[in-house]
This record gives C-alpha cells, sequence and structure tokens, in this order.
C-alpha cells in the first residue's frame, strides 16, 4: 500500500489568518460492483462514519470525493465560528418584532 503524507504550511497577516493544510495519499482498489473501500488512515483523519453521504465529482481524469455532512452533526460537533448570547438574541428579537407591531 502506497502512502504518502504531504503537510503544507501557509502563513499569512490578512487578518491574523492562520492555514495549515495537511494532505494525505494512499493508494486502494476497486472491489466487487466498483466498490472503493477507503484506507483506514483516510477514515480516521476524515472521521468518515459508516453510513456517511458523500458527493462525487470528476475533473478530467480525477475522481473527487467529498463527505456531505449531516446538519444537525455539524451543529453539535462541528468548528464553531461564531458567539451569540442569550441576552443578543432577546434584543435583536425585540428589535424586529418592534418594527412589525405598527404595520398591521
Amino acid at each position: 500500500m502506497l502512502v504518502a503524507i504531504r503537510r503544507i504550511f501557509i502563513f499569512w497577516k490578512a487578518g491574523d489568518i492562520l492555514v495549515i493544510k495537511l494532505s494525505l495519499e494512499v493508494s486502494a482498489r476497486i472491489g466487487k460492483k466498483y466498490a472503493l473501500y477507503l484506507p483506514k488512515s483516510v477514515v480516521d483523519l476524515l472521521k468518515i462514519r459508516e453510513g456517511d453521504k458523500v458527493k462525487i465529482s470528476v475533473e478530467g481524469k480525477k475522481m473527487i470525493v467529498e463527505i456531505i455532512r449531516d446538519p444537525i452533526d455539524l451543529a453539535l460537533h462541528g468548528k464553531k465560528f461564531a458567539k451569540i448570547s442569550a441576552e443578543e438574541v432577546e434584543r435583536i428579537s425585540l428589535e424586529e418584532q418592534g418594527k412589525y407591531e405598527g404595520s398591521s
């Protein structure tokens, strides 16, 4: 089995963003009925579970397989990128309700 791990580190100052990209290259075989069996290293790296959905696209002679994460799973376990307090939710709700109070 061919396994190649490439680490690419990219740093830039656009808003103090740090990007670290890890890529993994593994050979695999196509099985009966054209089944593609994923190596454990790929499954572990991408945290793939049995039953996950994927999107398959073809570009030239390349097949690209992307995992389609369940929205609820993403909400519970995905990377968090925003934060809002209960007080902010209440304030915004009252502002929006105020816009419609005089319109009936």
